[in-house]
């Protein structure tokens, strides 16, 4: 399939294209200077016309969460108007869509995992931003999915993953908070579902293939059990390790409140798409070699 994907230094863009090429699929990044989410709406549907795809995926995205606060009108811009053409975009030339969102379209009080039927209440801009998208692009495009995630890392970009790596080749205690739990989930594995819906969606009608999913990791932790797990496999590796003292959201105040209950369950996409992502500590463990590799 020729796939466009918006974004092209983001986590998951750069996973859709590694993991895209090698699966054999033609992939077209599009992103600025010359592609630009919050400009023209025109312009950013002639842009993807243009290459006429078999599939687009939305992984662009503003994911400044805390910057949003100050930026809100830069946010909408992004996450729902653009979000809203490139969805209009592909319904023009009868391309399947594929929209990335976030688990922040939820206040985290809830006490079990997330189903795509809880009702939403974004705690900042950040997340009202994404769930404006979200309305937009399934108004706009009969045939898309909405796949939220979570705790996205991975060999690219800045991440926690990293975040982590660096902090123990300085020191030998990091505090971690201990009362947000998610489900940490690697931008290689979310490249290879996001790639599985889309070509779901080209092969046919289903209507169950549509709509909103769930699509993180199996399995859970806290961003303390997340650390200590890094900790571990760099540690088997010869690379940097460090103890994890646990901490409080409270400790560390950020402009943006964050999710308490982060989980999601992704068991509809399982049944709808087939598409189930390994346990996070399998994945993290090919995530903390590569970068450890690369240093």
């Amino acid at each position: 399939m020729r796939i466009v994907v918006t974004g092209r230094e983001g986590q998951v863009a750069r996973a859709l294209f590694e993991r895209g090429v090698l699966a054999g699929h033609e992939i077209i990044t599009l992103a600025r200077p010359d592609f630009d989410l919050a400009g023209d709406p025109d312009a950013i549907i002639a842009a993807i016309e243009a290459h006429r795809p078999n599939a687009v995926i939305s992984a662009g995205a503003y994911t400044a969460v805390d910057r949003a606060e100050s930026e809100p009108k830069l946010a909408f811009a992004v996450n729902e108007r653009g979000a809203r053409a490139v969805a209009r975009a592909a319904e023009r030339i009868g391309a399947p869509l594929v929209h990335l969102s976030t688990d922040y379209v939820f206040d985290g009080s809830k006490g079990s995992p997330y189903v795509e039927s809880d009702p939403t209440r974004p705690l900042g801009v950040y997340g009202a931003s994404k769930l404006a998208g979200e309305h937009a692009v399934l108004a706009e495009n009969a045939n898309s999915a909405i796949l939220r995630t979570a705790w996205v890392y991975s060999p690219f970009g800045t991440n926690f993953v990293k975040t982590m790596l660096r902090l123990a080749a300085d020191r030998d205690e990091v505090n971690v908070v201990a009362d947000q739990r998610g489900n940490p989930t690697s931008a290689l594995e979310i490249a290879d579902g996001v790639i599985a819906v889309a070509t779901n969606l080209a092969r046919g009608s289903n209507a169950e293939q549509r709509g909103t999913f769930h699509m993180t990791a199996t399995g859970e932790a806290s961003w303390a059990d997340f650390a200590v797990a890094i900790f571990a496999l760099s540690a088997e590796d010869g690379g940097p390790s460090a103890t994890v003292k646990p901490t409080t959201t409270a400790d560390y105040p950020t402009p943006a409140r964050r999710p308490a209950n982060s989980r999601l369950d992704s068991t509809l996409l399982q049944q709808r798409h087939a598409v189930r992502l390994p346990d996070w500590r399998n994945s993290l463990r090919d995530v903390v070699s590569r970068l450890l590799n690369a240093s």
